[in-house]
């Protein structure tokens, strides 16, 4: 079975996001733990979220994951007879 390329992208979106959430914490100071809380605001909020080094990261290690996961597709190791046998049903 082979993918459109429509169907490559949804599934490349959806581990997109899935790294994103995965990366989103990494490096994250509060302002609680800087010291510099701005009044008004909540003292969990980031001091420097570091938003583009962390799309960048989560485009880069979707894209080797995607990849791994397209291939091993193709290298017939992600097929239903394997899967039913790896988790122990009758087919």
């Amino acid at each position: 079975m082979i993918y459109s390329i429509a169907s490559a992208f949804a599934i490349y979106f959806v581990v997109w996001w899935l790294v994103l959430f995965v990366t989103l914490p990494f490096g994250v100071r509060s302002q609680a733990e800087e010291g510099v809380a701005v009044p008004g605001s909540d003292p969990g909020a980031p001091t420097a979220p570091l938003m583009l080094k962390k799309l960048i990261w989560t485009t880069i290690v979707s894209a080797i994951l995607f990849a791994v996961c397209m291939y091993g597709f193709y290298a017939g190791w992600f097929n239903l007879n394997r899967m039913v046998r790896l988790m122990g049903l009758p087919f």
